[in-house]
């Protein structure tokens, strides 16, 4: 179980990484590897909680709705401490950027200082369902391009975490990103999600610059086939479902 000095230690990994630099990284190509945000050992606590039934609200068969092969989970809003103090951790930094961004494209920017009070909007809005999953892959399974919108609510950077080590407990099941750009052939990406580090990525569209200005360019994600082992992956999003 995760410590106090665990969950510090993850605060603090949070605030001091290089936001300037994840920014950046975000401006260019819509996504952003973080440094390690949870020890091994969280990685582990968390992982085991995948057979744990009552932490859930609903488990999605991916084939049976046409998603791709594979199984996640939706957590109830009785998180797990450490996800609930990563997901806090993150979404000051993440607003920043969430504002930023908005700006450019002219759009208004309805988040509010604090995550209870954007979770408490979105609640109002009629979407009042746990976001939060804990995602499975076996040897073939994968996830088909897709976007985590639930509704008028939405949160513009969402944050996957690596909890197996890739090469030794699993191969292939890369992170794909799909960006549609304005008047131009989508551009996609690939990344590799070490063990305990986190990847920051758009949840819809993010400022694209063109010779009229600022664009939205649309990005999906998902996930390439699992050559071999068992692929876990937390995943934190920051509006809820309808």
């Amino acid at each position: 179980m995760s410590t106090e000095t665990d969950i510090a230690r993850t605060r603090g990994q949070v605030d001091t990484a290089d936001w300037a630099h994840l920014a950046q990284e975000l401006d260019a190509y819509g996504c952003a590897l973080t440094p390690r945000l949870l020890t091994l050992d969280q990685c582990a606590e968390i992982r085991e909680l995948y057979d744990q039934e009552n932490l859930f609200r609903t488990t999605v068969d991916m084939a049976r709705h046409r998603f791709g092969s594979g199984r996640y989970r939706y957590f109830t809003h009785d998180l797990p401490r450490p996800v609930a103090e990563l997901r806090a951790a993150l979404y000051p930094h993440l607003l920043t950027i969430a504002r930023d961004w908005a700006a450019r494209l002219g759009r208004p920017a309805p988040w509010p200082d604090t995550l209870e009070e954007w979770v408490a909007m979105c609640h109002e809005a009629g979407q009042d369902r746990s976001a939060q999953i804990l995602l499975r892959y076996e040897e073939g399974d994968w996830n088909a391009l897709h976007r985590d919108v639930f509704g008028d609510m939405l949160f513009p950077l969402q944050v996957v975490i690596g909890l197996d080590a890739y090469g030794t407990d699993y191969t292939g099941g890369e992170f794909l990103l799909v960006e549609q750009r304005p008047r131009a052939q989508s551009r996609g990406t690939t990344n590799v999600l070490d063990q305990g580090h986190g990847l920051i990525f758009t949840t819809r569209d993010r400022p694209v610059a063109t010779r009229r200005g600022w664009s939205a360019g649309a990005m999906r994600h998902g996930v390439s086939t699992v050559r071999s082992g068992r692929r876990h992956a937390l995943g934190l999003v920051f509006h809820d479902a309808a």
